[in-house]
């Protein structure tokens, strides 16, 4: 899992003197970015005192000190939120086995709503899919038991799907932008739940198991994931451009409900025979 000083350094290094507003009067640096010492005189706190900070040997800053590193560190919104979760993580340390994720009724129900002409996922915190209607399966993991999703013990894991499933990766023609997205989200959650142990494992595996993944990892990048583009190469109705949304459920945090929309005439159709094929099955 992160560090609230790995990803201070991640962000510092980014950051030039030029963009912070420092001169440098053209002499040698060694660093990619911002000094330590730099970004702790902008920030207004001592050089040593971030230092410690940045080695995890400092007690968890106070909310003014995060916020005015992410100031200087030229944090975005979610960004900002990923630092004050690593610094409370900071605050307490450890894993533990966390409790088994149950769905709100109300959410399955409102699933259930959507019936099956909309492609439509229920995630868990770590990616795992927690519900699933036909169609969805059917767009997604058809190669999968439908069952799968409502097994506690063998439920779909999106991301060990998406970097270590070949037929998944085949999937999606826009793979490398997703593949980003999804990295930089499981950072915001390993944030969020800092003691899951389960995540942890999950994030250690894929690193170890997929060098493309460790290589995204390794940006720091983090980000929220609520809408956008999915690109598809579906193996029984061929192309598919749908726009993917997640619904956040205040019932169950960390429970994400993804609907996929189609983006032209050609994919709602293909879609509708995804429902039909399904429905047969």
């Amino acid at each position: 899992m992160e560090t609230l000083g790995g990803f201070l350094k991640s962000r510092r290094d980014r950051v030039t003197p030029a963009a912070a507003g420092l001169r440098t009067y053209g002499t040698a640096r060694r660093v990619p970015g911002l000094r330590r010492e730099e970004l702790a005189q902008l920030a207004g706190v001592s050089a040593g005192y971030y230092t410690r900070l940045e080695q995890g040997q400092a007690e968890t800053a106070s909310a003014q000190v995060l916020d005015a590193l992410a100031r200087v560190l030229q944090l975005d919104q979610i960004e900002t939120v990923h630092l004050h979760n690593l610094a409370r993580r900071a605050a307490r340390p450890g894993l533990s086995e966390p409790p088994p994720e149950v769905l709100h009724p109300r959410v399955l129900a409102l699933l259930e709503a959507l019936g099956d002409a909309t492609p439509a996922l229920v995630l868990g915190r770590r990616g795992d899919v927690l519900a699933w209607n036909r169609t969805g399966h059917a767009i997604f993991a058809s190669h999968l038991p439908f069952e799968a999703a409502f097994d506690d013990e063998h439920r779909p894991s999106i991301p060990r799907l998406f970097f270590l499933d070949p037929l998944t990766r085949d999937l999606h023609r826009n793979w490398d932008e997703l593949a980003r997205i999804h990295v930089a989200y499981l950072r915001l959650t390993a944030g969020r739940f800092p003691t899951d142990a389960r995540l942890a494992a999950l994030i250690g595996e894929l690193t170890m198991r997929s060098d493309e993944f460790a290589a995204l990892w390794a940006t720091g990048e983090v980000a929220d994931c609520t809408v956008g583009p999915m690109h598809l190469r579906h193996p029984t109705v061929g192309a598919l451009d749908v726009t993917y949304q997640v619904w956040l459920q205040p019932d169950s945090p960390g429970h994400r409900l993804e609907i996929y929309t189609p983006d032209d005439p050609a994919t709602a159709d293909a879609l509708r025979i995804l429902k039909q094929q399904s429905e047969r099955h």
